[in-house]
């Protein structure tokens, strides 16, 4: 049987798998027990939440700048169109 504590290597891996996927209920549960007791892995887990979500948002944010900048653009060049 394996143990149900991890190296804090496997940990931060879990951690990483769980960003970008559903964790197997054992895979939550060493992760659970080894952040319990490992205060370097429970922060690299904050972390990285932190960095996720950051990056999400400014996708998400870029996209719509990216949008309206192009709409604005087309706009541009349609008046200097009408216009000659």
């Amino acid at each position: 049987m394996d143990t149900m504590v991890n190296s804090c290597k496997k940990t931060t891996e879990l951690i990483d798998k769980g960003l970008l996927t559903t964790l197997t209920i054992k895979e939550k549960m060493q992760l659970s027990i080894h952040t319990s007791m490992c205060k370097t892995c429970k922060s690299y887990e904050h972390q990285a939440k932190f960095i996720d979500k950051a990056i999400s948002k400014l996708f998400n944010s870029t996209s719509k700048i990216n949008t309206d900048s192009s709409v604005d653009r087309k706009r541009k060049i349609i008046e200097k169109i009408n216009k000659s």
